[in-house]
């Protein structure tokens, strides 16, 4: 059963800058100091959490897919993060998955953070993938979606690790730890939330805590509020066994999500 070792990237988004972005994470993910299986990057990680997306929204294979796919090459390893794309008529909060061999998976963000008026921006996705990554699954969210517990339960065990991205504010980061908390606990997984810091063009705050934590609740990694790249490594043959000695999964009620649009 192969360990996984995961890297995400906290730092501090330059707002409406996506070149100065790139070349800024560009650095960091060529400063990696070891072999990586996946690299994740926050929410919106070229523009900050703007709903601009008539200005800076991208076409499927723009810029910024283009770069995550040459750095996915040469780190030998998958990205992630999200970005604003267009579609037609409509607008998408889209985590983008790049594998190394440029191929590439993508979740759209379904709960749409109304308080800022996403939900006027952006559609909502519709799609819960799970992604596989060296016999590893992943569940893919974003940001909003870590509030709505529904939305990411792990129905028989069907992943292994739940991935928030965010730029989720300083204000409300007791709510960020807790949930992260909650959501590995409750599912069986480990869970992955990486938040950026800094302040950005409408003046909130964001002091990281980007983080890891077991299926037992236990963080990681320590939670800073600083700039840097987080190492992690997770153990398949822990989360398979503590599974077997604690199955909680097996006493889960059953449900569907319906009127999904």
């Amino acid at each position: 059963m192969q360990d996984l070792n995961i890297a995400f990237i906290q730092f501090d988004i330059s707002w409406h800058n996506p070149v100065a972005n790139r070349k800024a994470l560009e650095v960091k993910i060529n400063g990696i100091n070891s072999a990586v299986d996946l690299i994740i990057l926050p929410e919106m990680f070229t523009t900050g959490f703007t709903m601009a997306v008539h200005k800076y929204a991208e076409q499927t294979n723009g810029a910024t897919l283009n770069w995550m796919k040459k750095m996915a090459v040469k780190t030998k390893a998958v990205i992630t993060g999200s970005i604003i794309i267009n579609e037609g008529e409509h607008y998408f909060n889209r985590l983008l998955w790049v594998k190394p061999d440029e191929s590439y998976l993508h979740y759209d963000k379904r709960h749409l953070f109304r308080m800022a008026d996403e939900h006027s921006h952006f559609a909502q996705g519709n799609k819960q993938p799970v992604f596989e990554l060296n016999g590893w699954r992943f569940k893919p969210q974003i940001c909003y979606d870590l509030r709505f517990p529904v939305w990411s339960r792990n129905v028989n065990l069907e992943y292994d690790v739940l991935i928030y991205i965010a730029n989720w504010p300083a204000a409300r980061v007791l709510a960020w730890d807790t949930l992260l908390q909650a959501r590995a606990i409750e599912n069986l997984c480990y869970c992955i939330g990486v938040n950026r810091v800094g302040i950005d063009g409408t003046d909130k705050r964001y002091n990281g805590h980007s983080g890891c934590f077991n299926f037992k609740g236990n963080a990681l990694n320590e939670l800073s509020e600083k700039e840097e790249t987080i190492y992690v490594t997770l153990s398949k043959l822990d989360l398979v066994n503590y599974r077997d000695s604690f199955p909680t999964n097996l006493d889960a009620d059953s449900f569907n999500i319906h009127h999904l649009t």
